[in-house]
C-alpha cells in the first residue's frame, strides 16, 4: 500500500537549540552538543521555530516506519543534551573476584576474570565516560550524552567477559547491565 504523505512533528523544549542543515541535525543543550546525519534516507527534515518536522512522500509501509525512527533518534539527542544517559553494570562472579582497573575516565582493564591472567582492555566509544560506584560494591557506571555510544560501550564490556568453552548455564560470571537511567533526573 502506498502512502501519499507521512509526517511527524517534534517540539524542542526550552533551553535546547536545534539546527537542521540538509538532513544533518545538530542539537545543543546544557550538557553539550550532538550532531547526526540522516542523509541515508530519502526524506525531508524541516525546522520551524521550536518544531522539527520529518516527512516522507509517496512511500510504502516499510519506509514509512523510518519517519518515527528518526523522530525517536532526535528525541534521544534532546534527552542526551538535557539529562544525559547513565547505565550501571554489576560484576557477577562465583569464585574468582573480577577487578576493574580504570586507566582513565574512558578505559577499563578487566582482570582476574575466571582466574585468568589475561587482561581484557575496553575503551569507551565517543565521549562516554566510566567510573566506579561509590555506594555499591562491584558496580561501575557508564555515562554520556549519546545513548548509542553508552549502550555500545556497555556491550563491549559485556562481550569482553563472555565465558567460552564452558557450560554457560553453570558459569554465569561476567559483567551485566543492571540499571538504565539518566544522569540528571527531572525535578
Amino acid at each position: 500500500m502506498k502512502f501519499k504523505l507521512v509526517t511527524e512533528t517534534i517540539t524542542i523544549p526550552e533551553g535546547v537549540q536545534c539546527k537542521v542543515d540538509r538532513r544533518v541535525v545538530t542539537i545543543t543543550g546544557p550538557r553539550g552538543t550532538l550532531k547526526r546525519s540522516f542523509r541515508a534516507r530519502a526524506l525531508a527534515i524541516k525546522q520551524d521555530g521550536a518544531e522539527v518536522t520529518v516527512e516522507i512522500w509517496n512511500t510504502k509501509s516499510k519506509q514509512k516506519s523510518t519517519v518515527h525512527t528518526i523522530c525517536t533518534h532526535i528525541k534521544n539527542m534532546v534527552t542526551g543534551v538535557t539529562r544525559g544517559f547513565l547505565y550501571k553494570m554489576r560484576y557477577v562472579y562465583a569464585h574468582f573476584p573480577i577487578t576493574g582497573v580504570f586507566d582513565s575516565d574512558n578505559h577499563i582493564s578487566i582482570r582476574n576474570f575466571l582466574g585468568e591472567k589475561r587482561h581484557r582492555e575496553v575503551t569507551m566509544i565517543g565521549d562516554t565516560k566510566i567510573k566506579k560506584s561509590e555506594d555499591v560494591k562491584d558496580q561501575i557506571e557508564i555515562y554520556g550524552n549519546n545513548v548509542e555510544d553508552v549502550g555500545r560501550s556497555c556491550a563491549l564490556i559485556h562481550q569482553a567477559t563472555l565465558v567460552r568453552n564452558k557450560d554457560i548455564r553453570k558459569f554465569l560470571d561476567g559483567i551485566y547491565v543492571s540499571e538504565k537511567g539518566h544522569i540528571e533526573n527531572p525535578e
